[in-house]
């Protein structure tokens, strides 16, 4: 630490300030920042675009006397309504993109009022940067479970059936707010960018114990637009498997609940369907328009599956997953929220008893 600038060298480090405060622009903390940072931005979104483009096309000199004004303005308001009862032994995180102007103004007012404000060396891209590294070493310290099945087998409700019996459960399509398919965008959450799905995943992984297995679903490379880790998507492929056979019928009646929000809004649907037409005939692709329309559900998931998604499961798991050579195979013919809860129970005591085993004598 020199002159209240501070280096950050481990991610765990960050919880040893008092609270961590981002001066960006609304926008670039919302595209991702520190987790349990809070936003007091020197500059706001419009601000700052005034200030860039007056400094390239005009003036360097005129862009700091105005970005000045606006940056000494904006710190008086965050002092008067958000720092105004911080104690004498207050200590903050001052943060910006790398560590330049923006957190040093914050800074030099806060470490002149008396607080020991420190600034972050290198800014939110040293922060960036660490996320980055910890992504290529986390997932390889974890043994996976890798929970596969074709579309259907409720897979996701069964990862959160085994997280209420105490199994660790790392759950991307949360993480990444989207089901994974083509169909998968949920009608009420965006998803998040890149990096803040690294960080949200970044966050998980530390949370879980390496000395217990994690389960997590068979997922592709991309889920929704959000891509996965190289690092963590070679470990779940190496992962143990644990392949769920559930009967069509009960896969079909668990998607028409599952996804019920396209009933009201099948043309919605249908804008998600046209996604598919590099892969079905056009003829195909109408047929199921016209299911949709006409609210012939059960018609629409079933074909679906058997056109689809069935064909598209087969050619994909047994290439990426390895341990689907010799998975561990559960069958039910019930994807209620009992007979989900019943399987979990099944897969929890199969787990029990591969650890209780007694080894084989030599």
């Amino acid at each position: 630490m020199r002159n209240g600038i501070v280096k950050v060298t481990e991610i765990e480090d960050y919880g040893r300030f008092d609270e961590i405060i981002d001066v960006r622009t609304p926008a670039e903390f919302a595209d991702d920042h520190i987790p349990g940072a809070i936003n007091c931005p020197v500059l706001d979104d419009a601000q700052r675009i005034e200030v860039g483009t007056l400094y390239v096309r005009s003036s360097p000199f005129a862009a700091k006397k105005i970005g000045a004004a606006y940056v000494s303005e904006n710190i008086a308001r965050h002092l008067l309504q958000r720092f105004q009862d911080r104690p004498r032994t207050w200590r903050p995180l001052i943060v910006c993109w790398r560590g330049g102007e923006r957190s040093a103004a914050m800074t030099y007012v806060f470490r002149r009022i008396g607080w020991d404000a420190q600034q972050l060396e290198g800014g939110y891209k040293n922060y960036r940067r660490q996320v980055v590294d910890s992504l290529e070493m986390l997932p390889l310290r974890l043994r996976f479970k890798v929970v596969c099945g074709a579309t259907g087998s409720g897979k996701s409700r069964l990862l959160q059936a085994a997280a209420q019996r105490g199994a660790q459960v790392l759950d991307l399509e949360e993480l990444a707010c989207h089901k994974g398919s083509v169909l998968g965008v949920l009608p009420d959450a965006a998803q998040p960018s890149q990096r803040m799905f690294e960080t949200r995943l970044l966050v998980a992984l530390r949370a879980l114990d390496p000395a217990r297995p994690v389960y997590v679903e068979a997922e592709s490379r991309k889920i929704g637009s959000i891509q996965l880790p190289n690092a963590l998507l070679d470990t779940l492929r190496a992962g143990v498997c644990i392949n769920i056979e559930a009967a069509f019928a009960a896969r079909v009646e668990f998607l028409l609940r599952d996804y019920d929000y396209f009933v009201n809004a099948p043309e919605w649907l249908n804008s998600r369907l046209d996604e598919l037409r590099h892969l079905q005939s056009r003829e195909t692709i109408e047929r199921w328009q016209g299911f949709a329309r006409s609210g012939a559900w059960r018609e629409l998931v079933s074909e679906l599956l058997e056109l689809h998604y069935d064909p598209l499961y087969r050619r994909s798991q047994q290439r990426n997953f390895s341990g689907l050579v010799t998975p561990q195979t559960f069958s039910t013919d019930d994807l209620s929220a009992a007979g989900i809860a019943a399987l979990a129970d099944r897969i929890a005591r199969h787990a029990t008893e591969e650890v209780t085993a007694p080894a084989e004598l030599p």
